[in-house]
């Protein structure tokens, strides 16, 4: 099989592997050397589903050894396959980033053979491109379920970040879907690479000091393949971060590419609405200091997809409003919909000097179509509705098509 068929094939396949990001890293160029990862170095390009296309996207191989039910490339489907050499996925990341089609290199694998077998070759991979090739450029690796940590070990040595992907959000969906695969597999290279990140994030190795995982590690949550609750999925992405220390979650819409009865329908359409919701949530995780539990629970187990994730938690919370603008905290002020943090941060800073009126947000600029039910400025009250939650849904519930929700996601500004 001719190189190019191989990628093309390859590439193809690693589409659905979303966890991939380029930035984080901060290596500077070298003389002798091709490339950096410095932060500016990584040029971000979107597809038009919102896909990270500035790196070079593959799979080492699409032959498996795993019958995973909602996988293209399941042992079972009748699919082309390939398997690049070490020198050849080398030789292509090489010519690629001198004609500037990319920078950096995303390399994901299925697993041949073994997990040992089909790790060792990545690693082969990463090390010749880092000693032979002087490559030093960003390089993104999916560490491979059960293999060897020693292998593990020696991949962050050579790349700038690692996602080690679980796929989907429950143990009982992996047991129903992947029943070859092991959750403990996947969760004991999350742990080990968070303590070498932390234990020892300079390791002497030659007399040469080596960054491990400089960048982090991320996983990849699939949405909608299993039944589990918007709820589900967000109680183990806090879990994620809080004990593995991880940079990201990415969330993948599940799209139907398998027949089967534990799976939705082929023709059902991917839920990119429901994926862009959880996304949200996610920010607020990350960034707006809510909990899980708070967002969601046990009686509201899945999001409103008409209304973002801040909103569907103010209508459920309108006991807590209005809040009046001159006195409330930085973190009640995030939680207002139509604020941002960097806007509620600004607020703070101008409250300082004097308190502020509805005209001075206007002229700040904050979203006051949406923070105008929840806020009051003096003790004046600018909504048009009374704050109950019958007249709010249908100002703030929103009529978007899901097909146009890649690379337009607003964050609460």
């Amino acid at each position: 099989m001719q190189l190019l068929e191989k990628l093309q094939i390859l590439a193809d396949s690693a589409k659905y592997d979303v966890s991939c990001s380029s930035s984080g890293s901060n290596r500077a160029s070298k003389k002798g050397q091709l490339g950096n990862a410095a932060p500016a170095g990584i040029c971000h390009s979107w597809s038009d589903d919102g896909r990270c296309i500035s790196l070079l996207k593959v799979l080492f191989t699409n032959c498996c050894i795993y019958d995973c039910k909602y996988c293209v490339n399941r042992a079972s489907n009748d699919n082309r396959r390939a398997t690049f050499t070490p020198d050849e996925l080398c030789q292509l990341t090489i010519e690629f980033y001198r004609r500037n089609y990319i920078e950096g290199l995303f390399l994901s694998s299925a697993v041949i053979k073994s997990p040992d077998y089909t790790m060792e070759l990545i690693v082969t991979t990463l090390r010749k491109l880092r000693h032979e090739h002087k490559f030093n450029g960003y390089i993104h690796v999916k560490s491979i379920p059960g293999a060897d940590l020693r292998l593990i070990h020696e991949a962050g040595l050579l790349a700038d970040r690692m996602s080690i992907n679980i796929e989907l959000p429950s143990v009982q969906g992996l047991k129903l879907l992947a029943p070859q695969k092991d959750h403990g597999n996947i969760i004991k290279p999350m742990a080990y690479v968070r303590e070498q990140i932390l234990g020892g994030n300079e390791l002497t190795i030659y007399r040469k000091k080596q960054m491990f995982v400089p960048a982090g590690q991320t996983t990849q949550l699939i949405v909608g393949a299993t039944k589990d609750s918007d709820r589900t999925i967000l109680n183990l992405s806090q879990e994620l971060y809080k004990r593995y220390n991880l940079k990201r979650v990415y969330y993948s819409a599940y799209v139907p590419v398998n027949e089967h009865k534990d799976l939705p329908a082929i023709t059902t359409s991917p839920p990119l609405l429901r994926e862009h919701r959880i996304y949200q949530a996610d920010w607020l995780l990350r960034f707006y200091g809510f909990e899980a539990h708070e967002l969601l629970s046990e009686s509201q187990a899945n999001f409103d997809t008409r209304v973002d994730p801040k909103c569907f938690w103010a209508l459920n919370h309108l006991d807590q409003f209005p809040v009046e603008i001159n006195k409330a905290p930085l973190e009640m002020l995030m939680r207002v919909p139509g604020i941002g943090y960097k806007m509620a941060e600004r607020i703070v800073r101008a409250k300082r000097i004097a308190p502020l009126s509805y005209e001075d947000l206007k002229r700040m600029r904050v979203v006051l179509k949406r923070a105008k039910y929840f806020i009051t400025c003096k003790g004046a009250y600018y909504g048009d509705v009374d704050l109950d939650s019958d007249d709010l849904y249908p100002i703030l519930a929103e009529e978007k098509d899901s097909k146009c929700l890649y690379g337009q996601i607003s964050m609460f500004g």
